[in-house]
């Protein structure tokens, strides 16, 4: 299977060779801060299963922490994936992907610091902060 997505102005092209991981919704503040909403939703996909197929150029990086680097489209701001230093994943934005696969949400991460404006009301499972089995 192969999904592809990209930024709002189509500027930034991208392609996932095979089906990603499961769809996590994370509430940590950098992650609410950096899409402008109350929770990111994030895919993991293996670094070798992504590939920009255009605008490579116009990706720009934003390390938001020690170890963390958010990438988005330099034109619209778009944010796209963000990477974890010792990864083996990359994090896609789901809302950056195109009609693709039926993602199912499996979890919430980084509840603790959940926007207080934010009601869960799914049977989802809650981390106060990441999942036991993440990196």
């Amino acid at each position: 299977m192969i999904l592809s997505g990209g930024c709002l102005c189509a500027l930034v092209r991208y392609r996932i060779l095979n089906t990603p991981g499961p769809l996590i919704y994370c509430h940590c503040s950098q992650c609410r801060k950096a899409q402008g909403a109350g929770f990111a939703a994030n895919v993991p996909v293996p670094r070798a299963n992504f590939e920009v197929t255009k605008g490579a150029d116009c990706i720009k990086a934003y390390q938001s922490s020690k170890d963390k680097t958010r990438y988005f489209c330099a034109k619209c701001s778009s944010p796209l994936y963000s990477y974890l230093r010792e990864a083996s994943n990359y994090r896609i934005r789901a809302g950056s992907l195109d009609d693709g696969p039926e993602l199912s949400p499996s979890a919430h991460i980084f509840v603790a610091s959940k926007a207080n404006w934010v009601t869960l009301n799914d049977d989802l499972p809650q981390f106060s902060e990441k999942e036991p089995r993440q990196p």
